[in-house]
């Protein structure tokens, strides 16, 4: 329901109120608390590594690789689980997944603050570590509000906001304004996936997850595959009395019986891969394309958007490349947060968008052709702004359009396309950061090649 512009007669904050109210009515407070952290801890500790890209690596090697090392496990994970993470129950994934990024943090923190090729492959390990647990977790959660409803789904995208805009604001706070060095804000922030116990074990209602845990497939997308198991049911009966006679019939059976396992298996392999080809054009294409263009820019353009000092607020090369990175992540909050209250339908028209906010920097980079640092910035937010608005109005769309049967598989499933953006971004990123940077000295403006 939207609510009336400022300043016509029908505004007032008794009509606000009463609309705010009508917009949350049967929320629960619970479930918004418990979402709203599954999204900050899930994707925290994957902006903070982004925002200590230049720290963990140095200015000699693209930040490209710290991308691909922080994406391409999560890629595969959200590409490969959907089709069996669903036999693990949610309470023994959260166990793996805080596991797995509290060990990645620490051994990105605990390693040397050298930049060595030794120490970087160290460090690489740790973003590893991280990387698979946040992809683990962004298909679980996003398929856990098939069970919680609209609000777990808005409390997570606002989350997930909320997550970059802590991240790389929190680092950029501790390293640039309290000067704390970057092993000690890495070793600190390894502590914040306990957080995401707390939400599932004591916050979280754990009604609705009673059905789920005894379930060990998706619903059935068709009747066809309920009367293969009844025909399935008639022959295990026939085949068990034939195994009462026989030792030789008894083997025959056993062979049967794994032999109609790995069938229906491979069935529903076959029906969830028709889910996906239904999921591509509508929804995974579109945030495919906002994906790679925005951070294309974030890894490729971004590190290269310098100004002289004299004409900025900092002091530092090193600060132009996380205050873009905050300023990006306010955006990215803003319109994560605004699913109650905006909707779009057509996905395809900001991820062009998105397509022109990449041109335009990447000529700024080429000719310097944007008068001032603060300019960037509104570019800079206008980017996050359509990235987050694009991630949070593809999985309402498919809240509100997939079948109930389809949708915890959909919502998992076209999560793969946010990390395939990324990771092909992060290979066109290394290739124009270097190449920018190139070009940029050439002209005579070596600022990329500082720090």
């Amino acid at each position: 329901m939207p609510l009336p512009m400022p300043g016509s007669p029908s505004a007032s904050w008794a009509v606000y109120k009463a609309r705010f109210r009508t917009i949350f009515e049967g929320a629960d407070p619970r479930v918004c608390t418990a979402f709203w952290l599954f999204g900050l801890i899930n994707n925290v500790l994957y902006v903070i590594i982004l925002s200590a890209a230049l720290d963990l690596v140095g200015p000699s090697v693209p930040k490209g690789v710290v991308l691909l090392a922080d994406v391409i496990p999560s890629f595969i994970t959200k590409l490969c689980a959907p089709y069996f993470i669903h036999k693990i129950p949610y309470n023994i994934r959260i166990l793996i997944f805080v596991g797995l990024s509290a060990c990645g943090m620490l051994i990105i923190s605990l390693t040397p603050a050298e930049q060595d090729l030794k120490t970087v492959y160290i460090k690489m390990s740790g973003i590893i570590l991280a990387s698979l647990s946040s992809g683990g977790g962004e298909l679980s959660f996003l398929g856990l509000t098939h069970y919680y409803g609209q609000f777990a789904l808005a409390s997570w995208g606002s989350g997930t906001g909320g997550a970059g805009l802590v991240g790389a604001g929190a680092y950029a706070i501790a390293t640039t304004a309290l000067k704390i060095d970057p092993r000690t804000s890495l070793l600190a922030f390894s502590f914040l996936p306990v957080i995401m116990l707390i939400s599932f074990f004591l916050i979280l209602p754990r009604g609705p997850l009673h059905a789920s845990t005894k379930r060990t497939e998706y619903d059935a997308i068709d009747s066809t595959e309920g009367e293969m198991d009844d025909e399935d049911g008639g022959q295990e009966e026939h085949e068990g009395l034939l195994a009462a006679s026989t030792h030789s019939s008894s083997a025959r059976s056993f062979n049967a019986a794994s032999t109609r396992k790995i069938d229906r298996a491979w069935r529903s392999f076959k029906a969830n891969l028709k889910r996906s080809q239904g999921l591509f054009f509508p929804y995974m294409l579109p945030l495919l394309l906002v994906y790679i263009a925005e951070y294309t820019i974030n890894q490729g353009v971004a590190p290269t958007l310098l100004f002289p000092l004299k004409d900025s607020p900092f002091q530092h090369y090193r600060s132009f490349y996380s205050t873009y990175g905050a300023i990006y992540q306010v955006g990215v909050f803003i319109s994560r947060s605004s699913t109650p209250f905006i909707r779009i339908h057509h996905l395809y028209l900001p991820s062009f968008l998105q397509v022109l906010n990449l041109f335009v920097l990447t000529m700024h980079a080429l000719f310097n052709f944007i008068p001032s640092f603060y300019i960037v910035c509104l570019i800079i937010f206008w980017e996050g702004l359509l990235g987050g608005l694009v991630y949070v109005s593809t999985f309402a769309e498919i809240t509100d359009n997939v079948p109930k049967a389809d949708r915890e598989f959909s919502l998992g499933a076209t999560s793969v396309s946010d990390s395939g953006g990324i990771c092909i971004a992060g290979f066109v990123g290394m290739v124009f950061e270097v190449w920018l940077c190139r070009e940029q000295v050439h002209r005579g403006r070596d600022y990329c090649m500082r720090q």
